[in-house]
């Protein structure tokens, strides 16, 4: 029952998502795909996924431990942060914040885990915005 309830949940985002996806406005200087391609594609696959799981459910899932599900729960609220900080910090300081954390949780030790967060953060902003000419957030430090 717990897997069919999930794959609503997870159906009912999907059409959400895809809602959402719809009202975004196209500029008429967009390339041939659109602003609201991967959207649909994200919303789509979401809700096949769902309807999948309301299916076919697991006749005995294994639930996680409350501690795992408090876990979950703390890695929410940190991108949740991560979103909601990116316009104000940047790119870089967010992004390295937020990695540094997640990496932290997945295990590593604590200077492992802030060379991962700034070395993930710089790599994803040389990539994206040096590399391929994308914009992204800029901070206090321009960048």
């Amino acid at each position: 029952m717990s897997d069919r309830i999930f794959g609503i949940v997870g159906l009912v985002l999907a059409l959400g998502y895809a809602y959402a996806a719809t009202q975004i406005e196209e500029s008429f200087l967009s390339d041939a795909v659109g602003p609201k391609a991967f959207p649909l594609i994200i919303a789509a696959i979401l809700g096949l996924a769902s309807i999948a799981i309301i299916l076919k459910p697991d006749a005995s899932p294994d639930w996680p431990s409350v501690g795992r599900l408090v876990e979950v729960l703390a890695a929410t609220v940190v991108l949740i942060l991560y979103a909601e900080l990116l316009p104000v910090t940047g790119f870089v300081i967010a992004t390295a914040l937020a990695s540094a954390y997640l990496t932290w949780r997945l295990g590593s030790k604590p200077l492992a885990t802030l060379i991962t967060g700034i070395g993930t953060s710089l790599g994803i902003y040389v990539i994206f915005h040096l590399v391929l000419g994308l914009s992204l957030a800029r901070g206090p430090l321009g960048i």
